[in-house]
């Protein structure tokens, strides 16, 4: 009797061999990837056509300069060029660019009106978490006495 159930389960076994052999070599290629690369620290960079789309969180460092972080989880860090007032309480943050079309070293936070000039922006880890900064202060007064 054709279409019968064992002429099926045959037709199921080869179609599920076929597709286990279609995805191996994917899971070999997988395998086989190299490990992300670590960048290097300290480089000046910048991030093309600064938005919401290509900057994903920020952390003010008090009023000396800003975290940024880029839209795959890459860190930056802008030195501002004297203080900006007002940053490390503000809710949102624009970027001026002065028609460049790029955030780097040459640009200026805005902050509540105000324009944060950078004197720097280069790659950098993330910022130090609430425990690690706590620690780096006890470790600058144990260091004073």
């Amino acid at each position: 009797m054709p279409g019968g159930i064992s002429e099926r389960l045959d037709m199921k076994q080869k179609l599920a061999l076929s597709l286990a052999a279609m995805l191996l070599p994917l899971s070999a290629a997988a395998a086989t990837e190299p490990a992300k690369e670590s960048r290097e620290l300290g480089v000046e960079s910048s991030i093309v056509f600064p938005s919401d789309s290509t900057i994903r969180n920020w952390q003010a460092d008090r009023d000396r300069g800003i975290w940024i972080e880029g839209r795959r989880g890459e860190w930056y860090y802008g030195t501002f060029a004297g203080i900006c007032r007002d940053v490390d309480f503000a809710q949102t943050i624009g970027v001026e660019t002065r028609g460049a079309g790029r955030l780097d070293k040459f640009a200026s936070i805005v902050v509540r009106g105000e324009r944060c000039m950078l004197s720097s922006f280069v790659t950098s880890a993330p910022p130090p978490t609430k425990a690690e900064r706590k620690a780096a202060r006890e470790a600058g007064k144990a260091a004073q006495n």
